[in-house]
């Protein structure tokens, strides 16, 4: 899913270029800041790139023993933009959807597939039938109990026209009859049959490997009809199946509360508070504000030295997120190939990562991360080279930088202006003569002009739905995808993707993908610059809080510590 922006050697940052990195972060790091002095640049776990200041602390507060079911967690995360799984297309509202709604299965911690509302399923011989038996444990938020009649709704009602979801034909398409209710050509999706309350059976159009993975994405997700119908706001005051009930949503915070009537077992957590901002998370984390707490470039140095104590808190956990610069390929002048080539060859990822980034980004080879099936570690990535960046440039149709139309990069982010931005407009003014031009719009406003192809170029990050290289590869770059917002089209791209959605020979799949990934990089409708590392702290009070590869955290196992 789309997330905020903020991870084979490649040769040194010219000194000019290192210069303006480091300008970048020491001048751009000040501005938008109220007399703060010492401002720096830092991340939180989704990669948005905020503005904040950071004291260091001689010692984090001891830890407070609280009782079973009664940890009050207050945590850090972005601000999200829908509580509706029909409508979720980005990870900051996934943080929270994921955990006040389910569906028939679910990802674990390690993002396996495993039962969830459904306790077992059958498939057909043929892989395109799927018979799901549900718990019959199962209640919504509201105290009504979840039926198979309830995720018929729920699938039927994202494929609605009317619902207008961003995502449904990415994710439910599979499903006979779901392409026919998302064109408005049909009144159900006739491949969810309901066999008995406790019953359903999915047909899907042809055997997929991938099929029980795109199920645990929110449009998938059982939602209550009578809920659903209350009135347009209601996802404002979502009820769902999921391990925690939605308490509240303001312009600080939301909150979440456990669900004592959850079907599985639970931690020992009581409520959860998400703060969208009001500080440096690891300042608070240190004054005690923070029961965890995303470690940013500013304090990674301090937190992993193992003479400070907090190194002993942090967690790292590799994500599968793939930060990267999008080109609209469908208009001036990213439509001619050599000009897309030009900024790729122009782009030092190693300089920025080591020196913007620090240890908190891995530069990219290509667009899957590492840890995703199908990661290929010989792949030919397009290299920093200014001199070839300067000559792709003149055997373009404008020949010159003096000759490309005006270029405005889109960025989102609250607050301060994107330095990151500012940092990639520079290097391509010192490396390519090209000036850009930085428009900064809010995140809502970010996916609507995503959505509708209106950005010429952008930065972005694919955060992993699900451990499959067809979440990244088919979904980003298939000529028919909803979520393709370059407009890429390659008729040999889409082939290669079509034959590994039916292969079901796991190493013939996987090196179709890297065939399309090479493919892909090579045409550059994307500059795939990083993959994440995720460090946060964890206060020594708490086990099982962690976070997932796919940088939200795991709640449902979290227990006070014993002394």
């Amino acid at each position: 899913m789309s997330d905020l922006l903020q991870p084979r050697p490649q040769r040194t940052a010219p000194k000019r270029l290192w210069l303006w990195i480091l300008v970048a972060v020491i001048v751009v790091g000040c501005l938008g800041l109220a007399c703060a002095t010492g401002g720096v640049v830092w991340l939180i776990s989704s990669g948005r790139i905020t503005l904040g200041r950071t004291t260091p602390s001689a010692a984090t507060p001891g830890p407070r023993p609280p009782g079973r079911a009664t940890l009050d967690l207050r945590l850090m995360a972005d601000r999200p933009t829908t509580l509706d799984p029909a409508m979720v297309e980005d990870s900051a509202s996934a943080e929270y959807v994921d955990k006040i709604f389910s569906g028939l299965v679910g990802l674990d911690e390690d993002l396996n597939v495993v039962p969830d509302i459904a306790e077992r399923w059958e498939v057909s011989a043929d892989g395109t039938v799927y018979t799901f038996y549900l718990r019959p444990n199962v209640y919504f938020h509201n105290g009504r109990k979840a039926t198979a009649q309830d995720f018929k709704y729920s699938v039927e009602r994202a494929c609605d026209p009317a619902t207008r979801s961003p995502v449904a034909r990415t994710y439910l398409g599979d499903i006979v009859g779901a392409e026919e209710k998302l064109d408005g050509r049909a009144t159900e999706v006739r491949g969810v049959q309901v066999v008995d309350d406790a019953t359903v059976r999915i047909t899907i159009r042809a055997a997929r490997a991938s099929f029980l993975a795109k199920l645990t994405y929110p449009t998938g997700f059982f939602v209550a009809k009578e809920e659903v119908q209350s009135g347009p706001s209601w996802w404002r005051n979502p009820v769902g199946t999921g391990p925690f009930r939605f308490r509240s949503w303001d312009s600080q915070q939301v909150v979440l509360e456990r669900n004592d009537r959850y079907y599985q077992p639970l931690g020992d957590v009581r409520t959860v508070t998400f703060l969208f901002g009001g500080g440096a998370p690891v300042t608070m984390y240190e004054q005690g504000e923070l029961d965890a707490a995303p470690v940013g470039v500013a304090d990674i140095e301090r937190v992993l030295d193992p003479a400070n104590p907090l190194h002993l808190e942090v967690q790292e956990t590799p994500l599968l997120y793939t930060q990267y610069v999008g080109f609209n390929v469908r208009q001036p002048p990213f439509d001619d190939p050599m000009v897309r080539r030009a900024f790729a060859l122009a782009t030092n990822k190693q300089g920025m990562a080591d020196v913007f980034f620090k240890r908190t980004r891995v530069p990219a080879l290509g667009v899957l991360p590492p840890g995703m099936p199908g990661y290929n570690e010989h792949l030919q990535p397009i290299p920093f080279d200014p001199e070839q960046a300067r000559q792709a440039l003149k055997a373009s149709r404008y020949g010159s930088a003096d000759n490309l139309p005006p270029i405005t990069l889109t960025v989102t982010g609250e607050g301060s202006t994107n330095s990151f931005a500012k940092l990639l407009a520079g290097m391509y003014e010192e490396v390519l003569g090209v000036h850009l031009d930085i428009e900064q719009v809010d995140w809502p406003t970010y996916l609507q002009e995503l959505n509708a192809h209106k950005l010429q170029m952008f930065t972005l990050a694919w955060s992993a739905d699900y451990p499959d290289p067809e979440n990244f590869l088919e979904t980003q770059f298939h000529s028919k995808s909803e979520l393709n917002n370059t407009g890429y089209s390659n008729p040999d791209v889409d082939r290669l993707l079509e034959q590994a959605m039916t292969e079901s020979d796991t190493a013939t799949r996987l090196a179709l993908y890297q065939q399309a990934e090479q493919r892909i990089v090579d045409d550059a409708p994307w500059i795939p610059l990083f993959h994440g590392l995720d460090y946060t702290l964890v206060k020594p009070y708490l086990r099982g809080l962690k976070v997932t590869a796919q940088g939200n955290y795991h709640l449902v196992s979290v227990v006070a510590a014993t002394q």
